[in-house]
């Protein structure tokens, strides 16, 4: 048994509904983002530049592609002696062919024994679906600093927008008095991020005492964190101040995108100190045709271009043909868009293919199109 100061427990298990049929083959922490990233690299990357050596990936849901990409911990740094990315799928029964996590709370329980090999003092839980760069030895820091049993990183929401998470109600010093799971009338706007440090013989007790719990949920907002509020445990609230995005919904899937039009969004994909490390696309550079019209576009590797492009981010081996435009929409890995082709407010899904002349979504939507079949046009 050897000791580390934390450990790190990624849940990356959901199935990511609202996303549609871009999570129907792969789990939600493994769609595209940015270009040429997976969602799942923000958490990883933060883990490797926090000084993390060894992170727990917890999967479920299509986890197929998930589990051979993070495997390779060597993209992240995760790869050397007494470090490493280990994927936990559900345990299987004898007399099943595979159990389920059944909440964020068994999917820890089932790792218990993984986790006690490392004999940690605090472990590090985090959601694997969300855009952001945060240095988790500073919240470590903050846990310690303020003797805490449980710290949860949280942010300020809109207060029309509270009711959406989970709520954080604080005494003003940062303890946390009371925690509402999405309260139709929040009292503060304090949401969390779904981030928590606990000291780990803490929490291992509260584990195995829920899971004898039948009635219990098995959740850490619904029972864990509850629980640990009633029994008097000191939980305290961490603000996070930074770029964070839950990119649950198409919507905000394709609004993290375009944030990166910006150059003041505050995620900064460039920043050599705060590395986001992902797989190498085996591609060229992008090729930019002579009569290219280009405003407001990142543009990755691989990609060729040769027709109007405005407001809009090309992920790696994009192909837009000539006379095509492209308007405030978000092209996946490989999308091919044909001659003449429009498209507008739309999110186009992994390798789908715009035929000649077709007119794909509308300046005058209220919510973003997603594309995720071919489209046929003119023969």
């Amino acid at each position: 048994m050897r000791q580390n100061t934390m450990l790190a427990m990624i849940l990356a298990g959901g199935r990511g509904s609202r996303l549609h049929e871009l999570t129907t083959k792969v789990a939600k922490p493994a769609v595209s983002y940015g270009g040429k990233y997976h969602i799942i690299d923000f958490p990883l990357s933060n883990c490797a530049n926090s000084g993390i050596d060894v992170v727990g990936v917890l999967t479920q849901y299509e986890s197929v592609y998930l589990n051979s990409y993070v495997a390779n911990g060597g993209r992240w740094g995760l790869d050397a002696r007494d470090s490493g990315v280990y994927v936990l799928p559900p345990r299987e029964k004898a007399d099943e062919a595979l159990d389920v996590y059944r909440g964020t709370a068994d999917a820890i329980s089932q790792n218990i024994d993984f986790i006690d090999s490392f004999d940690p003092e605090f472990l590090l839980i985090l959601s694997g679906d969300h855009i952001y760069k945060m240095n988790y030895s500073t919240m470590l820091a903050y846990h310690k600093q303020h003797n805490a049993d449980a710290t949860i990183a949280v942010i300020p929401v809109p207060m029309r927008e509270a009711s959406r998470f989970g709520i954080m109600n604080t005494d003003g010093n940062g303890t946390i008095v009371e925690f509402e799971e999405k309260p139709e009338k929040p009292k503060s706007n304090l949401a969390s991020m779904g981030i928590y440090i606990f000291n780990w013989k803490t929490l291992r007790k509260m584990l195995v005492a829920d899971l004898k719990n039948d009635s219990s949920s098995h959740d850490f907002g619904k029972d864990i964190i509850p629980t640990m509020l009633g029994d008097g445990k000191k939980l305290v609230a961490w603000e996070f101040k930074g770029y964070w995005k839950d990119v649950g919904t198409i919507d905000s899937l394709w609004e993290a995108n375009m944030d990166l039009l910006n150059p003041d969004n505050g995620l900064n994909l460039w920043d050599r100190n705060w590395t986001i490390y992902s797989e190498d696309p085996n591609a060229l550079p992008q090729y930019i045709g002579p009569n290219t019209e280009i405003e407001e576009a990142y543009i990755t590797q691989g990609c060729i271009v040769c027709g109007e492009i405005k407001r809009s981010v090309l992920f790696t081996g994009v192909e837009v043909n000539q006379g095509a435009k492209i308007t405030d929409s978000v092209l996946m890995p490989h999308v091919k868009v044909d001659e003449g082709a429009v498209i507008t407010r739309a999110l186009v899904a992994d390798g789908v293919h715009i035929g000649k002349n077709a007119v794909v979504g509308s300046a005058d939507s209220e919510s973003i199109l997603l594309v995720s079949k071919n489209v046929k046009g003119d023969e």
